[in-house]
């Protein structure tokens, strides 16, 4: 039987919240991907609607993770990366990336940096760039709109999504000439829809993705996004695949959350979804196909 996909997955532990690592290991998990999480920090709340949050900082425990990692010769099919809490970590991801990178990984950095047009309170400038320098050795990258001003050094309210070809110049300008693909979410060009433009390296086409919009704004819908495109990927299916069915899927949970009333500070619903990224099935194993 073949051994299921192993990412590692560099990211902050919110311990309540639904974000990053909370989210992400049971979305892979569900989706029949072993996740490796690599903490950057472990926070009691995410920072969003909570205030006197604990912090750990992790940075030293990242760099011994992974030498003990690498003195264990462990191998990786994906390596997803996340929140950074400073340039240190980014330094140490970009070494990671170079240490475990091997033929047939892929590198999925989110560069999360801010939103609605403006970095996050804890990012500087100098955070910014090396975070671009990060995303320079991904093979796919998975911007907002806000990130993708900030990836580009343009402003933000020069990079309009209100069009087709409005989406396809953004996402292929931020290709680095056709070297990394692209997912640039929060795109909305048709009324009632949202989803994101994607341009794909290897078939050099660029396309829309879009779901049904759900109404409200939810934390950690983008880790939810960056989880199922990432397991999608290491499963092999196609980027505009993967990403229309993470799009789906975050549209699907964005709406159960807002029908069950949940505080928005408690983040997206998603747990008792998992069931829907199970395997198709085409791709069960033969004694499970005719369930």
């Amino acid at each position: 039987m073949k051994n299921l996909p192993r990412v590692a997955a560099v990211h902050d532990l919110s311990c309540f919240g639904r974000c990053s690592l909370t989210i992400v290991l049971p979305t892979l998990a569900a989706m029949g991907v072993q996740c490796c999480p690599l903490p950057t920090a472990c926070l009691s709340t995410h920072t969003g609607g909570f205030t006197g949050n604990t912090f750990l900082d992790l940075t030293e425990q990242m760099e011994a993770i992974a030498a003990h990692w690498k003195s264990l010769e462990l191998r990786f099919d994906g390596i997803y990366t996340g929140f950074m809490g400073s340039r240190r970590q980014m330094a140490l991801t970009e070494d990671f990336l170079r240490a475990f990178r091997r033929p047939g990984c892929l590198a999925v950095v989110d560069p999360v940096m801010g939103d609605h047009g403006r970095p996050y309170r804890t990012y500087t400038p100098e955070m910014c760039r090396a975070m671009t320098s990060l995303a320079e050795l991904a093979d796919v990258v998975t911007p907002n709109r806000t990130e993708a001003a900030l990836l580009l050094g343009v402003p933000y309210e020069e990079l309009r999504l209100d069009t087709e070809a409005d989406c396809r110049r953004w996402a292929e300008a931020l290709s680095l000439e056709g070297r990394r693909s692209v997912v640039l979410t929060g795109v909305s060009v048709e009324p009632g829809a949202a989803g994101a433009v994607c341009f794909d390296r290897a078939a050099g086409r660029t396309e829309l993705v879009l779901a049904p919009l759900a109404e409200g704004s939810y934390h950690g819908t983008g880790d939810l996004f960056a989880g199922v495109l990432t397991g999608g990927l290491v499963k092999g299916a196609a980027l505009a695949e993967a990403a229309g069915r993470a799009a789906e899927f975050v549209s699907r949970c964005a709406r159960r959350t807002r029908e069950a009333g949940t505080p928005v500070r408690e983040g997206v619903v998603f747990e008792d979804q998992l069931w829907r990224l199970g395997a198709p099935a085409w791709e069960r194993p033969p004694e499970d196909a005719e369930e």
